[in-house]
């Protein structure tokens, strides 16, 4: 672990300009290489929030986001984004196949010095347990377990250095629970000293599993805690 962290979150405020309500207090955090880290919290008390405050997909009331060290310019905020990764709890998926999807970010200009795999996002297939065929089927006939799948294949593919998982197995059968999470710890422990993730979970058994740092969202107020009890590290079934 560097001195240095890959993202740090430097008194980051979030308010709903609307009702006029605080949704984030005013927050510092540091995200280092190898650090895994789960949130916890009930719903509602800003666990989302933060995280796509981190992941600059809104705008910050106060505070400022550093990465490598550096506060992230405008113009940065695309590479930022490709390096630090929002997965959300419903993916946002194409029109066509998953290839089609997968395919998509290539097309953007932040991804310009990068080219599709087909062999890589069919090999990231393969280890969650979907046949190449995976990648010819209609996104719109995918269950909600195989969309979130696809999703994150999708970011696994352009090698991010940062996950930030807002709740991406809410709501999914177990199989497929197991298969984000194994996808998840293979990209960790491929280069574990220049990935970290942040995992939102309502699973405590989950959080446990994906995590060796624990925090807890209240109110907007984020606190590190002792991490819970390993009782339930087995995976998901």
């Amino acid at each position: 672990m560097t001195d240095v962290p890959l993202v740090l979150a430097d008194g980051i405020v979030r308010r709903d300009a609307q009702r006029g309500q605080t949704l984030l207090q005013p927050t510092t955090f540091a995200l280092h290489a190898g650090d895994r880290v789960a949130i916890t919290g009930p719903s509602g008390s800003g666990k989302s929030v933060f995280l796509r405050a981190l992941a600059l997909l809104d705008p910050l009331d106060a505070g400022r986001v550093l990465w490598h060290g550096k506060p992230v310019e405008r113009a940065a905020i695309p590479r930022y984004r490709r390096n630090v990764a929002y997965i959300r709890q419903r993916p946002a998926l194409l029109d066509g196949t998953v290839e089609d999807n997968l395919r998509y970010p290539f097309e953007l200009r932040t991804y310009r010095d990068v080219r599709f795999d087909r062999a890589r996002a069919a090999s990231l297939a393969m280890q969650a347990g979907r046949g190449e065929h995976f990648l010819d089927q209609r996104a719109s006939e995918l269950s909600g377990g195989e969309a979130q799948i696809a999703a994150l294949i999708r970011v696994l593919q352009l090698t991010p250095e940062v996950l930030l998982l807002d709740e991406p197995t809410a709501s999914l059968d177990p199989e497929s629970s197991h298969a984000i999470e194994g996808l998840v710890k293979a990209w960790f422990d491929a280069d574990p000293s220049r990935h970290a993730s942040m995992w939102v979970s309502h699973d405590p058994a989950q959080a446990v599993r994906m995590s060796e740092r624990h925090l807890t969202m209240r109110a907007g107020v984020l606190d590190e805690s002792a991490a819970p009890a390993r009782a339930h590290e087995e995976p998901a079934q």
